[in-house]
C-alpha cells in the first residue's frame, strides 16, 4: 500500500468539528460522563478520464474508514481516551507519467486492483488543574507494507483573566516501510523514516462573540522519503515544513448561528509553498446544528517535480501532490443530540485543477477528484 496514501487516511480521522466557536485544545476539567462512538466514513476517488491513460485501468482509490472511541474520567484529574481505526483500501494509483501517442503526457496506473488495510491504536491520557491541562498520546499504525509508532505531547494554559489560551505541543514517529512487490517493480526491502514536529499557537476573545487564534508548527522529517510505487522517484532524505495557521469565529447572536474563517500557510525546504482558506457558516437550529463550509486550496510545485522523467537531475518525481494545482472543497456537516445520543453526519467534494493554482507550473494528468461520506454515532453515560 502506497505510504502516501496512509497519510491521506489518518487525514480522514477527523472528520466533524460542530462547535461554532473556536475553542482551546481542551476544556479545564476532565469529561463528567464517558463517551463511546462509532464513526464510518467512505472516501472514493474518481476514475481518470480515459484521454488521460496510457496503461491501466482508470479506476482509482475507494477506502472505508471505520472508527471506534472511548473517552472516560478518572478520578477528579484526569481522563483516558482509547481510539480504534480500520481502513480498507482498494484500487489503483498512477505508477509513473509517460508520453502518449498524441505527444502530451499521460499516466501508467499500477495494473491490477490494489488492497490493503490498516489498523491504527491510540491511547491519550490528560491531566486537568485549574487553568490548563496537558495529554500524552501513544499510537501504533501497522498495514501490510508500512509500520508506524508514535508519541505526542501537548499542554494548554489560560491567562488570569480566561481571556487567552496558549497552545504548545511536540510529536515524533517512527516508521518503516517494507513494500510489497507483488504487481510493479520494487527496488528496497526495508527503510525507515523518523519524523518530528513542534506547534505553538494562542487563541485570544475578543468579546464576548469573537474569538481569534494563530498557530506556528514545524516538522522535520529524515529518512526514506521516496515513494517506492513510483517509477523513477528520487527525493532527498530530508524535509523540514513551517505552516503558519489564523482563525476567526464570530457568533451572531440574533441568528443563533457562527461565522468561521481560517487561513494557512505553508512552505518546505523541497520548494513548495501553498495557501489554504476555509470559509464556514455554523447554524443552530434546536438541538441540529448545520454547516455548510467552502475551502480554496493552492500551492506551488516542488524544486524536483516533472511531469516526465529527467535522469540527469539528482532529485525527480512525477507524483501530483508534488505538482502546482488549485482545489475547490465543499462540504456540510450536521449534528444533533438526542438526550445522551449524538447523531453527526458529513458530505464533501473536492476537485483539482491545474488551471485553478495561483503558482505557475507544469501540469499533472493525474490529479485527484473525490467524494467523501461519514456517519457517526456516540452515547453519553455517568
Amino acid at each position: 500500500m502506497l505510504r502516501t496514501d496512509s497519510r491521506l487516511v489518518r487525514s480522514l480521522g477527523a472528520t466533524l468539528t460542530a462547535l461554532p466557536a473556536y475553542q482551546s485544545a481542551l476544556a479545564d476539567a476532565p469529561p463528567a460522563f464517558t463517551e463511546v462512538g462509532l464513526r464510518y466514513s467512505h472516501y472514493s476517488e474518481d476514475s481518470l478520464p480515459e484521454e488521460r491513460v496510457i496503461f491501466g485501468s482508470p479506476s482509482r482509490y475507494d477506502i472505508d474508514v471505520t472508527q471506534l472511541w472511548i473517552e472516560a474520567p478518572v478520578g477528579g484529574a484526569w481522563s483516558i481516551a482509547l481510539d480504534v481505526q480500520n481502513d480498507a483500501m482498494s484500487g489503483a494509483s498512477p505508477w509513473f507519467v509517460g508520453l502518449g501517442l498524441d505527444g502530451e503526457p499521460g499516466v501508467i496506473m499500477s495494473g491490477a486492483s490494489i488492497e490493503d488495510n490498516r489498523v491504527e491504536v491510540g491511547v491519550t491520557t490528560r491531566y486537568f488543574w485549574a487553568d490548563g491541562n496537558a495529554g500524552l498520546a501513544i499510537s501504533h499504525s501497522e498495514e501490510d507494507d508500512y509500520e508506524a509508532l508514535s508519541f505526542a505531547f501537548d499542554v494548554a494554559w489560560n491567562s488570569a483573566d480566561n481571556s487567552r489560551t496558549w497552545t504548545a505541543s511536540a510529536s515524533s514517529s517512527n516508521d518503516n516501510v517494507s513494500p510489497v512487490k507483488e504487481r510493479i517493480p520494487v527496488f528496497i526491502d526495508e527503510e525507515s523514516l523518523n519524523t518530528q514536529s513542534m506547534y505553538f499557537g494562542v487563541s485570544q476573545i475578543l468579546s464576548q462573540t469573537k474569538i481569534v487564534r494563530i498557530g506556528l508548527s514545524y516538522t522535520q522529517s529524515e529518512g526514506y522519503l521516496t515513494d517506492p510505487y513510483k517509477f523513477a522517484d528520487r527525493r532527498p532524505d530530508t524535509h523540514d515544513k513551517w505552516t503558519l495557521s489564523a482563525g476567526y469565529r464570530q457568533f451572531m447572536v440574533n441568528m443563533d448561528a457562527a461565522l468561521q474563517a481560517d487561513y494557512r500557510y505553508y512552505h518546505d525546504d523541497w520548494g513548495t509553498d501553498s495557501h489554504t482558506i476555509e470559509i464556514g457558516w455554523h447554524q443552530n437550529l434546536g438541538k441540529h446544528v448545520l454547516a455548510p463550509y467552502l475551502r480554496y486550496y493552492t500551492q506551488g510545485e516542488a524544486d524536483f517535480f516533472s511531469p516526465i522523467a529527467d535522469r540527469s537531475q539528482p532529485f525527480y518525481a512525477d507524483d501530483y501532490r508534488l505538482s502546482s494545482y488549485g482545489a475547490l472543497t465543499a462540504g456540510v456537516r450536521w449534528t444533533v443530540q438526542f438526550g445522551d445520543w449524538g447523531i453527526e453526519a458529513q458530505a464533501e467534494r473536492y476537485r483539482s485543477n491545474n488551471d485553478w493554482s495561483l503558482f505557475d507550473g507544469d501540469a499533472a494528468p493525474a490529479l485527484v477528484d473525490f467524494w467523501r461520506a461519514t456517519v457517526g454515532l456516540s452515547w453519553r453515560f455517568d
